[in-house]
This record gives structure tokens, sequence and C-alpha cells, in this order.
């Protein structure tokens, strides 16, 4: 029996042993790896800033901004798929498909009996992300009712999305998106180059898409039941979740999202070519692993996902600012996805560590 006076006086619990130093190290450890995407953010703004004395000027932070807005809105919808325990591969051909059926429509219309028809800018906008949910609809019914694998449902989703994309114009391009008065069709060029209060009104729909899957995955039952599926997805359905249906979900929403990033990449440039987003999804998964999104499924925040996104924007642009080989600037980025990777790793196994500790 422990002595009332002696348990008052110890400052640990009794029956509970004091924190060793290795454990102390451990949860430092684990603070830095929860913080890590942060902490690289911070030490790439510093390294550039001492390299180039552009690189911290209100312009091209503006124009690093807007370029990050493109592969975060992808990354965002990638992240709830993942949170899932899934994969998409096709976001960038989805991003491309949805490129090539905005181009045409603005371009040479809807050919109908009697001529072509043509849509205003809101209606084209709506068609090209109502494309993009389509697409990740048929990646759901290949995952959930043939049961192919998430990785190859999306991988064949890859190729199916970009050949049509190619099929639309023969491989062309739609080289003038400007519209006209006579067909009402102007203004496409507001989300992807104008500016609202002095920023960029893709980094506004961004920060509304950002706001928007935060409030869903943290205020909403849609929001804990994709993380239920995802940690366990057994539990799921024994606890009445219906799975496929947020399979189904989180599918249309990845693809909306990679069509939405088409679409302001499209804008920006002016003209639509097949090409568009070409392996842009590798970095849209980078960024959510980069910001703590366990591939594994049901851990991640989009928070996170956005400041990943963030990283891989800003080193990008760096590394071209500061004059660096097209070549290494590959390699750069095979090793942030290889170190986010390890880093995902070494904070489950710590976290694991840790848990076993307090039991």
């Amino acid at each position: 029996m422990i002595d009332a006076d002696v348990a008052k006086s110890d400052p640990v619990a009794p029956g509970r042993r004091a924190p060793t130093s290795s454990s102390r190290f451990a949860s430092a450890a684990l603070l830095l790896l929860r913080g890590r995407t942060l902490i690289v953010l911070v030490a790439l703004v510093i390294v550039f800033s001492a390299i180039s004395s552009e690189y911290l000027t209100q312009s091209n932070l503006l124009l690093m901004t807007k370029h990050v807005a493109v592969n975060a809105i992808l990354a965002i919808g990638v992240t709830f798929v993942i949170l899932t325990g899934g994969i998409d591969l096709s976001v960038g051909s989805i991003a491309g498909l949805a490129s090539m059926v905005a181009g045409g429509l603005l371009f040479k219309g809807l050919h109908v009996p009697g001529g072509a028809l043509f849509f205003s800018v809101a209606v084209v906008i709506v068609i090209g992300i109502a494309v993009g949910a389509l697409v990740g609809a048929l990646n759901a019914v290949l995952v959930t009712r043939f049961k192919v694998a998430p990785f190859i449902a999306t991988l064949g989703m890859l190729y199916v999305a970009r050949g049509a994309a190619q099929l639309l114009s023969n491989g062309g391009t739609y080289p003038d998106l400007a519209g006209s008065p006579g067909r009402g069709n102007e203004g496409f060029h507001v989300i992807g180059v104008d500016r609202l209060l002095g920023i960029p009104v893709a980094v506004w729909i961004m920060v509304a898409v950002a706001v928007a899957a935060i409030i869903v995955t943290t205020r909403t039952p849609f929001g804990r039941r994709v993380f239920a599926v995802g940690g366990n997805e057994r539990a799921a359905v024994l606890s009445g979740i219906r799975v496929k249906r947020i399979k189904i979900a989180v599918y249309v929403i990845s693809g909306a999202c990679a069509a939405l990033a088409g679409l302001l990449l499209t804008s920006e440039l002016g003209a639509a070519y097949p090409d568009t987003a070409t392996t842009y999804e590798l970095n849209a998964i980078a960024a959510a692993v980069l910001g703590g999104t366990a591939l594994s499924g049901g851990r991640g925040t989009i928070i996170g996902t956005v400041m990943g996104a963030f990283v891989i924007g800003f080193l990008s642009d760096g590394l071209v600012l500061v004059g660096v080989s097209t070549f290494w600037q590959s390699v750069v980025k095979g090793a942030v996805i290889i170190f986010a990777i390890i880093a995902e790793q070494a904070q489950q196994g710590l976290q694991t560590r840790l848990a076993k500790r307090a039991a």
C-alpha cells in the first residue's frame, strides 16, 4: 500500500513511471515531425531569400502563390481519396480533359443541327467541373463495384482521360479562348488572370476550396465517416457506415477538384491543349503526403495538404529563380517525395512507440 504523504509529495502519479530522457526525446522528435511541413517551408523561404533578393518581393510571392493554387486544389481532392485508404493517379489527366472540353466549347462551341451553340463562361465552367466529377464517379465504380484496386483503376483512367482529351481536338490546341460579344462567352480570363483586391482570383478560389474542405472534414458527419473508412474499413462497415457511398463521394470530389484546377490552368494560358497538367498528379500526392496525410488512410488534414502544396510550389519556383537546371529540379522534387514518405513512416513509428509506453 502506498503511503498517502508520499503519494502527495511525488509529482509522478502512483503506479506510473516517471518520463525518461528517451521518452522526452521521442516526444520532441514527434513534435518536430508533426510540424515538418512548416519547418521545411520556413527553411525554403530563408534559403532562397538569401540566394536571391527577388524571391521575397511582393510580385514574386503573388506569382508563386498563384502557381501553388492549382496544385493545392488538386491535392485537396486527392487528400479526400487518400484519407479513405485509396489513391487517385488520374487527376492530372482529368484536368487535361476538363481543359479540352471547356476550350472546345469556348473556341468552336457545341455543334448542333443548323450551326454551333455557344455557352456563357459560367456554364462552360460548370460543364468542365461536371466532366471531372463524372470521371471521378467512373473511378469510384471501378473501385467499389468491380473491386479493382484504386492504384490500377486510376492508372487506367489516367490513360483513358488523357486519350479522350487528345481525341477531342485530334491532338491539336484551342488557341484563343477570349470569346466574343456576339457569342456571349467572354470573360474566361477572370479566374486565371484577373485579380481581386490585388490578389489573383485563382488564390481566392484556392482559399474557398480549402475552407470548404476543412469544414467538411472537421465539422460534418461525412468528414468523420471518411476518416473512419480509412482508419478501419471493416469496423466502419460494422458500425453502419455506407462505405461504398463514401468512396464514390471522395472520388467525385477528387475529379471535380482536378477539373477546376485544369480550368484555372487553361484560363491562365488563354489556350487549351491536351497535355495540360501532365504529371501534376505526382505533385498533388506529394503535397498531401508531405502535409501529413497517411497513405494507409485515416489520418491527415487539409491545412497540412495546403502547406505541402506551398512547399512543392515554393521549392519549384525557387529553383527556377536561382537558375537550377530542369534535370536537377526533377532530382530535388523526387528527393522531397522520398523525404515525405520517410518522415511519415517515422512519425507513425514514434506515435506507436509512445502509445505503447503510455499504455
